[in-house]
C-alpha cells in the first residue's frame, strides 16, 4: 500500500501528515507494509526543509520531520500512490485535474478519514504557532481513520 499526502508547498501540512502518519503507521505495526511519501501541488519549496513551526510542533508530540524535503506532484505519482489526499478543497481540485484517465488511485480530502467529509485542513503558514497546533489535532485524527482503513484492505491481501 502506498499512500502520498498533498498540499499546497509541502512545508507545512503534508509533511507534518507524512511525519505523523509515518509514527502511527510504526505504532500500529504497519510501518514495513505501507510507504508513505509527501509533495505540494506547487513548485515554490521544492528540496526545501518544513516550515520550522511546523518542525516544532510535531516535534512536541515526538514527530521528527527535519529528514523531509519538499518536491511537487508528478502524473507518475497517480500510478506509483493508492491513495493520494489533498489536505484542502484547492489542491483536491489540482489534484483532479492533473489525474490521468486510467490512474486507479484513491483521490480524496485527508479529512474524510476523520469522518469529517468535505473538511479541509487548514493553512497554517500565515498564522500563529496555534494554527500548526490545530493542523496536528486534525492530522492525527485522520491518520487513525486511515490505518483502520488500509489494515481492513491488507487484512484482505
Amino acid at each position: 500500500m502506498r499512500v502520498l499526502f498533498v498540499c499546497l508547498g509541502n512545508i507545512c501540512r503534508s509533511p507534518t501528515a507524512e511525519g505523523v502518519f509515518r509514527s502511527r503507521l510504526d505504532k500500529a505495526g504497519l510501518a514495513e507494509r505501507v510507504e508513505v511519501d509527501s509533495c505540494g501541488t506547487s513548485d515554490w519549496h521544492i528540496g526545501e526543509s518544513p516550515d520550522p513551526r511546523a518542525v516544532a510542533a510535531a516535534k512536541s508530540r515526538g514527530v521528527d520531520l527535519s529528514r523531509l524535503r519538499g518536491r511537487q506532484l508528478c502524473e507518475d505519482d497517480f500510478r506509483r500512490f493508492d491513495y493520494i489526499l489533498g489536505m484542502d478543497h484547492m489542491n483536491l481540485e489540482k489534484l483532479e485535474a492533473m489525474r490521468p484517465a486510467k490512474s486507479q488511485a484513491h483521490v480524496g480530502l485527508f479529512l474524510d478519514f476523520a469522518g469529517r467529509s468535505d473538511e479541509a485542513i487548514p493553512d497554517p503558514y500565515t498564522g500563529d504557532d496555534r494554527g500548526f497546533e490545530k493542523v496536528l489535532d486534525l492530522i492525527e485524527a485522520a491518520s487513525d481513520g486511515l490505518i483502520d482503513e488500509l489494515r481492513r484492505h491488507l487484512d484482505r491481501a
